[in-house]
């Protein structure tokens, strides 16, 4: 069969039954290259295989939620093992009770848990708790961050706003991640009203002013004694002025949780949260996200005390499936005997060093630079015009696939090692020849189709 029409035939019967094409944005066919295999058979490791067989190396690891490997035998086998007890009961169970246990041990400021099955169902239960607890509506995020919830009161405020109630996100309000001011005036102009501040701590826009630098932040892998002494860094500030206007502050940990740290990035800034949110590498690839927060705030998603108004929280009946819970338990297991967030900064940091290297190598300093901590690494394309940022990223996306490589944004696992790092070195060598030629020419002919999108954009 011709593997080009055998190829068109899966995206094709995708598109035909699933809108898009894929059941998240992020996996849709407008943000990779199109070189990039249609559909997957399966995950081993750190590598995919194509329908046809061919084995790619991996460096998206399912949108980030698996942190120590595909198809993990003791995972698994922890999964069979809870399906065996019946998976999902009349009434709460054993499996349930010991993760919510051992979720309130590992989280800061978790003293209840409430479980679900996606990140966005945690954000918008964050700030329904927040509205109920203070009794205001308005919610502030910052704007660097692109999402937060699916959900009408965040995607309403985003240019993907069609279908959203006519007034639904009018009570989201932004600011800028690193100016404090700009939140400060948010307070200033709606004294009273704000009712929380959701934001990652953390991404590769650096929180901390004694890690200015993209060199220093690099390590920070935690705890910032100095940040913890002097109570000075971004976090604990914007921590303080949500409490002094009677605001919670909230900590969205779905990328950072399991990766910069077991509990995210508490420990390393030293700022409790007074409600925060887990999901993604935390189960590795099962189907699990976390509420997490204060007592006095979390119990009114109860029934107790008698004679309070109720606040209708999160109701899931597959929050507490044994599958999932069951893989929680056996990777929060896995990452405290093998350290493996460890092992994620050290892998991040000869990743790092080989991309630098070889960016300096091709005299691409200019135009491509790598940001954001060891953990969390980015590739910031900088060319000029963003059409031509998008042509320059995927371009080299294309190079790298077409070498065995897949790396549409980069989240190692305990499974990449020495052996990674040389397949990827000699992906880069390669690719990166072909993207030097086409940005010093400005001829980006080489893109066998059309650049990547950005998911957040107003038009297809």
């Amino acid at each position: 069969m011709n593997p080009e029409l055998h190829k068109k035939d899966f995206e094709g019967r995708l598109r035909s039954v699933i809108p898009g094409g894929s059941h998240t944005y992020s996996r849709g066919r407008d943000q990779f290259p199109s070189a990039m295999p249609p559909i997957l058979s399966r995950g081993k490791g750190c590598y995919v295989w194509g329908e046809q067989g061919e084995k790619f190396l991996d460096y998206g690891m399912a949108l980030r939620s698996v942190g120590i490997g595909y198809a993990e035998k003791s995972v698994n086998r922890a999964v069979r093992k809870t399906i065996g007890l019946g998976n999902s009961l009349t009434l709460p169970h054993f499996t349930e009770l010991a993760a919510a246990e051992k979720a309130q041990e590992l989280f800061s400021g978790a003293e209840m848990i409430k479980f679900a099955k996606n990140g966005s169902n945690v954000t918008t239960a964050a700030i329904k708790l927040a509205r109920a607890y203070t009794r205001r509506n308005m919610v502030a995020a910052p704007i660097e961050q692109p999402f937060f919830s699916f959900d009408d009161w965040f995607i309403g405020s985003t240019l993907m706003s069609r279908g959203v109630a006519s007034g639904s996100a009018e009570n989201t309000l932004r600011f800028k991640y690193s100016d404090i001011s700009s939140l400060q005036g948010l307070f200033q102009k709606f004294p009273g009203e704000i009712a929380c501040v959701i934001m990652e701590p953390a991404t590769s826009i650096v929180p901390c002013g004694s890690h200015t630098s993209q060199e220093t932040f690099a390590e920070l892998r935690g705890p910032c004694n100095a940040c913890e002494t002097s109570g000075k860094n971004l976090l604990t500030k914007i921590r303080e002025l949500c409490h002094r206007n009677g605001a919670l502050y909230i900590s969205d940990e779905m990328i950072t949780g399991f990766r910069w740290s077991l509990s995210g990035t508490a420990a390393a800034f030293g700022v409790e949260p007074d409600i925060s949110t887990f999901g993604k590498a935390i189960a590795n690839g099962f189907s699990l996200a976390v509420l997490a927060g204060k007592k006095e705030i979390m119990e009114l998603g109860s029934f107790e005390p008698i004679g309070a108004e109720r606040t209708f929280l999160l109701s899931s009946t597959h929050g507490a499936e044994m599958s999932s819970l069951g893989a929680f338990l056996t990777v929060a297991k896995l990452y405290e005997e093998k350290n493996i967030t460890d092992y994620l900064w050290d892998f991040g940091k000869a990743l790092r060093g080989l991309l630098v290297s070889y960016i300096e190598d091709f005299g691409l300093s200019k135009y491509l630079q790598v940001k954001g901590p060891n953990v969390l690494l980015t590739l910031d394309f900088n060319i000029g015009e963003e059409s031509r940022n998008a042509k320059a990223r995927t371009l080299f996306l294309q190079e790298m696939v077409r070498n065995g490589v897949i790396m549409p944004w980069i989240a190692p696992s305990y499974r990449h090692g020495s052996l990674e790092l040389r397949k990827t070195e000699r992906a880069l060598e390669t690719s990166l020849s072909v993207v030097k030629k086409a940005i010093e020419s400005d001829d980006y002919s080489g893109l066998t189709g059309p650049a990547a999108k950005p998911v957040f954009r107003k038009y297809n």
